[in-house]
């Protein structure tokens, strides 16, 4: 059955688009120690039980100690609408994390390298959370950080439902404050263990 023929609505059509795309790409599964396992199909990975698999969550702060916050888009499968970190996403077979995380500020935000100082992993922590009957999240997760120096912006709306601008020492001492935005789990467990 055609794309068209298995949706009812636009929303429909573009979760069937996102479930295509997902099931044409690859992740890198990983041991806990994060040594490259093999290739395994993206959906199937954050499927049922899922398989653990290499991710990155990237933070960009502004000279002035601010973080960009982005909200995903409500197309995505999971944690649609939630905000998280800046960009976060999987490298592919053969690219390190600063390439994968230097790709994906281009392709969702138009922020391209020369807007940017310092890009360097910070982190890596391993973590697994279910998202309501939808699927699961099993990552080895890399942490990278980088300063903003031109904060211009040219957001993808497939990707980013909204960006915001948050003093990050404050988001830090009290996420409380913040629990309205709903924080994707990876992005607090980066902000948790952030010692810096």
């Amino acid at each position: 059955m055609s794309t068209s023929e298995e949706s009812g609505s636009d929303s429909d059509a573009t979760e069937a688009d996102v479930r295509h795309e997902n099931e044409l790409q690859d992740v890198i599964a990983v041991d806990a120690e994060d040594t490259e396992q093999e290739l395994v199909n993206r959906l199937d990975a954050h499927t049922g039980e899922g398989i653990r698999h290499r991710a990155f969550t990237a933070l960009l702060f502004d000279t002035e100690g601010n973080i960009l916050l982005a909200q995903r888009s409500p197309g995505k499968r999971l944690w649609a609408t939630h905000w998280d970190g800046t960009v976060a996403s999987h490298p592919v077979d053969g690219q390190s994390q600063e390439a994968a995380t230097r790709q994906r500020l281009e392709e969702e935000l138009g922020v391209t390298p020369d807007q940017y100082d310092d890009l360097r992993v910070t982190d890596k922590f391993e973590y697994k959370r279910y998202f309501e009957n939808a699927g699961v999240e099993h990552e080895v997760c890399s942490v990278l950080q980088a300063t903003l120096t031109d904060r211009s912006l040219d957001p993808d709306p497939d990707e980013v439902g909204g960006l915001m601008w948050v003093p990050y020492d404050r988001l830090y001492e009290h996420p409380e404050w913040y629990r309205q935005l709903r924080l994707c789990p990876w992005f607090e467990i980066a902000m948790r263990r952030d010692v810096e």
